[in-house]
């Protein structure tokens, strides 16, 4: 199967340890970890992906507003700037340990967090990404450790 992730989620996945809008939000979130963890597919796609889907029936679903598709907009020219490698709306990639260890010290470093600044979360993936960060649910280290 494939992921489908929409381009800050690309960030977002790098810090998140569990916590969310709500806990069907949660609930889908640990679930494509796992799938991220075992290095499936990932797809781009404008717009309301995977991770947005619990959210899609609530009355007013940010997933949708132009916020947060200029969000995308930045994280995907980040990413790509770092990965020498386009990040738009049909690309497809796979983590691996090596390319989640990149895109965790870029984020860190604050080089790929121009999609982050107006993001109501930023403050918390700061702290985890200070943190090593501990806690977060894509977890490749045995595999970082070795790479």
């Amino acid at each position: 199967m494939t992921v489908r992730l929409r381009a800050h989620h690309l960030l977002c996945m790098l810090t998140y340890v569990g916590k969310g809008y709500s806990p069907a939000f949660c609930t889908g979130f640990d679930a494509i970890a796992r799938r991220l963890s075992g290095r499936e597919e990932i797809l781009i796609v404008e717009g309301p992906d995977d991770v947005c889907q619990p959210l899609l029936g609530e009355e007013g679903a940010h997933c949708h507003r132009p916020g947060v598709l200029e969000r995308d907009r930045r994280a995907a020219a980040a990413v790509a700037a770092l990965l020498d490698w386009p990040i738009a709306p049909g690309e497809r990639l796979r983590l691996d340990p090596r390319l989640l260890a990149r895109l965790r010290r870029a984020f860190e470093a604050g080089t790929i967090r121009a999609a982050c600044g107006k993001c109501e979360w930023s403050e918390l993936c700061t702290r985890i990404a200070a943190n090593g960060y501990a806690g977060t649910r894509l977890d490749m280290a045995k595999d970082v450790e070795a790479a």
